[in-house]
């Protein structure tokens, strides 16, 4: 793997929303000026309480769509290791 093969891998887990943004070019003889806006995916995240876009390649798409699935899974599964553990403290209090 060269150094920008390793620069342009993605991230195995991602949080966020994959949406697609449409938009005109504003050039008066481009289809889009009288029709269909021109569409490209994103991806939407939260960061520091501010909205961020980040252009995707049509390519990109499938492996953003894996690593959201991952965090969501990820998220998941940490929600219920936490749901055990006030269950668990809640039991040692009712032991008592």
């Amino acid at each position: 793997m060269s150094k920008t093969d390793h620069a342009d891998a993605l991230p195995p887990v991602v949080r966020g929303t994959l949406i697609t943004m449409r938009r005109r070019c504003g050039k008066a003889t481009c289809r889009c000026a009288n029709g269909e806006p021109h569409e490209s995916p994103a991806l939407s995240v939260s960061l520091s309480g501010r909205s961020v876009t980040i252009s995707l390649r049509p390519a990109e798409v499938p492996a953003v769509t894996a690593a959201l699935a991952r965090y969501q899974s990820a998220r998941e599964e940490l929600e219920e290791q936490a749901a055990q553990g006030v269950e668990a403290l809640r039991s040692r209090r009712k032991r008592r």
